[in-house]
């Protein structure tokens, strides 16, 4: 197994906006998805887009320039595609997302259920 680097939680909704929008990813686009999945946090499209040029540099995310639109007043969209990278990134996160939960669900009980409080440290 090769070691690759670990993508943090906001890098996780960008690179699942991504995969969930297919053709559709693009800036305004994948906002929207991640600021579904950050709720109830707001997301700015800023944010957004300085977490797809770190996702470009690790060679996670691939982008290209679309054809003029013309709702765009004549100006292209840059649109971003899921690199092989990118994917075993995000099931890797994923994978560590699950085992956070389950320890925490050995600790807590079911995730949600009243009155469950972490074990004290001895």
């Amino acid at each position: 197994m090769t070691i690759q680097a670990s993508i943090g939680q906001f890098e996780q909704f960008v690179l699942t906006a991504i995969l969930s929008l297919g053709e559709n990813a693009y800036g305004v686009t994948i906002r929207k998805v991640v600021g579904d999945l950050a709720a109830p946090k707001s997301v700015s499209l800023g944010a957004v887009y300085a977490t797809l040029d770190r996702l470009e540099d690790k060679r996670f995310v691939r982008s290209w320039l679309s054809n003029p639109t013309p709702e765009r007043g004549g100006r292209s969209k840059r649109h971003y595609r899921l690199e092989a990278a990118g994917e075993r990134a995000l099931r890797e996160s994923v994978e560590a997302s699950r085992r956070v939960c389950n320890a925490v669900e050995d600790i807590l009980g079911a995730i949600g259920a009243p009155g469950r409080r972490l074990k004290p440290a001895r």
